[in-house]
């Protein structure tokens, strides 16, 4: 019978998700606080790929990704997930926006393999982990790129993500590169 490891720490990200310039930094200010340093952003993209979310979000929203300096345990995804749920009803109440939603913040992580989101919606081939949230495997790295998988959202599809998630695994493999040999 094979033993027992523990995984290796991950490159915390979040995607911040917004119309309101002010959210952007509020969301920053809060991620820093709590998550602390970002090592790395992305710029803004602008969300094209569907008129969904316009009805909680209002139009021309953007998007932009944090990835923070500390490396973390992937089994405190749901915590992250359950707080950054809390940080989008707190920017709601603390700013006279007319959206019931004017942030949306995702939390996931960056391995040398894959792209894990969070999320509190089960569907077929996402994994429950614990406390309501669920785990999904977005993209992986194969072949020297990221691929991604038949449910993958259009817009985690785009090359300009994957730059930044490009990025996000060199950062990742020269912290590894860091380490003392476990």
């Amino acid at each position: 019978m094979a033993g027992f490891r523990t995984h290796r720490p991950v490159l915390l990200i979040t995607a911040v998700f917004s119309r309101y310039p002010d959210a952007f930094e509020w969301a920053r200010e809060c991620c820093e606080r709590h998550w602390g340093p970002v090592a790395l952003a992305s710029e803004r993209f602008a969300f094209v790929e569907t008129p969904y979310y316009e009805k909680t979000m209002g139009p021309g929203l953007e998007k932009m990704f944090l990835a923070f300096r500390e490396l973390v345990d992937p089994a405190r995804l749901p915590a992250f997930k359950h707080q950054s749920n809390d940080w989008e009803e707190q920017c709601a109440r603390e700013h006279a926006w007319p959206e019931p939603r004017p942030l949306n913040l995702d939390p996931g992580y960056v391995t040398e393999a894959k792209l894990i989101l969070a999320s509190t919606k089960d569907r077929d081939h996402r994994i429950y982990l614990s406390d309501g949230v669920f785990a999904e495997q977005t993209l992986h790295y194969h072949r020297g790129q990221w691929q991604p998988r038949e449910w993958t959202y259009p817009n985690y599809r785009r090359a300009d993500y994957h730059q930044f998630f490009d990025r996000c695994r060199a950062y990742l493999r020269e912290r590894y590169a860091d380490e003392p040999s476990r």
